[in-house]
């Protein structure tokens, strides 16, 4: 009978280790918060074991932050149409500290931590279509992986910052109008559908010059609206600016020349521009500008998930998730 107990108290306490690991939030009281931002705040400084939060169907406006050192979390969503995060933050407007906003402090989402994932989840900025700079998600930390989810807005919502920061986006949704995929991190995109709103740009890339990898497009769709009839691939933000397209369904928005300059600068010269087998009626290769490559078998061939984002330690997003 003791030898009974004991094992029961160390299975109880055991179920209780585990169910600390995971919090819920809920907006009407059924979870351990009403907020996303009071779970995350919830979770220790130097985190070194995995947390889930898993967030209720609900339209959560919050500007939210995710500190450096809350490692290890993952953000689940009840359904990625219904969990809804947001802000409305743009340039124009002021914080509350009496800032002006900025593209830097326009986010809904800050993710600073490392080993970050997020899946069934839809992330937006509601700042409008003229707002200008109105950043949905701004992820720095190394190791992020988004599956499952969708991020709204309009200029500048995905940015990937951070240089040394490694993501993995696999079955998203992706909508903006300029400029709308940015940064300098290195970003693998595995069958996601990206959708243009404006004929602009999809992606302005700042990959440092000494960086082999920036933005592989693995197998994704690339639609528009149905007026639009020139939108780029991307445009160089710096001047060593890396994207690559491979196997990509490319619509009519796409225009004939496929690429564009920043503004008039010569970051051209030097930008690393690649596409290899995409089809559509916005992928021909004939009319592209001479500074984009289309890529041999064999140079496409080297273009794999453990090549970009592996890195010294053998990074597998694909088994993250």
């Amino acid at each position: 009978m003791k030898r009974f107990m004991l094992i029961s108290v160390a299975l109880a306490c055991f179920a209780g280790a585990n169910a600390q690991r995971r919090l819920t939030v809920a907006q009407d009281g059924s979870g351990n918060y009403q907020t996303v931002q009071a779970a995350l705040d919830a979770i220790p400084l130097n985190n070194k074991k995995p947390l889930v939060v898993y967030i209720k169907n609900g339209l959560y406006k919050e500007k939210l932050h995710l500190d450096s050192g809350k490692n290890f979390v993952t953000l689940t969503g009840e359904s990625k149409f219904n969990t809804i995060l947001t802000y409305d933050d743009h340039p124009g407007k002021v914080s509350a500290r009496g800032d002006s906003i900025n593209t830097r402090t326009s986010y809904s989402f800050l993710v600073a931590a490392d080993n970050f994932s997020a899946s069934n989840i839809t992330f937006r900025n509601d700042a409008g279509f003229t707002a200008g700079q109105a950043v949905a998600v701004e992820a720095r930390g190394d190791r992020a992986a988004f599956t499952n989810c969708r991020f709204i807005g309009n200029q500048d919502i995905l940015f990937m910052n951070g240089e040394n920061s490694r993501q993995y986006y696999k079955d998203c949704y992706i909508e903006g109008t300029t400029d709308f995929i940015f940064g300098a991190a290195t970003a693998w995109f595995e069958q996601c559908h990206i959708h243009s709103k404006k004929n602009s740009h999809i992606t302005a890339a700042s990959t440092p010059q000494n960086h082999a990898y920036g933005y592989v497009f693995n197998d994704c769709t690339l639609t528009g609206d149905s007026t639009l009839h020139a939108v780029s691939l991307g445009r160089p933000w710096r001047p060593y600016a890396w994207v690559t397209y491979i196997h990509c369904y490319m619509g009519q928005q796409i225009k004939p020349e496929g690429w564009s300059n920043w503004n008039k600068t010569e970051s051209f010269k030097t930008a690393r521009y690649f596409e290899y087998q995409n089809y559509g009626p916005g992928a021909s290769a004939s009319g592209r500008v001479s500074w984009s490559h289309q890529l041999t078998p064999a140079e496409a061939g080297k273009l794999t998930l453990k090549a970009v984002l592996g890195g010294k330690d053998n990074w597998n997003p694909g088994l993250t998730n």
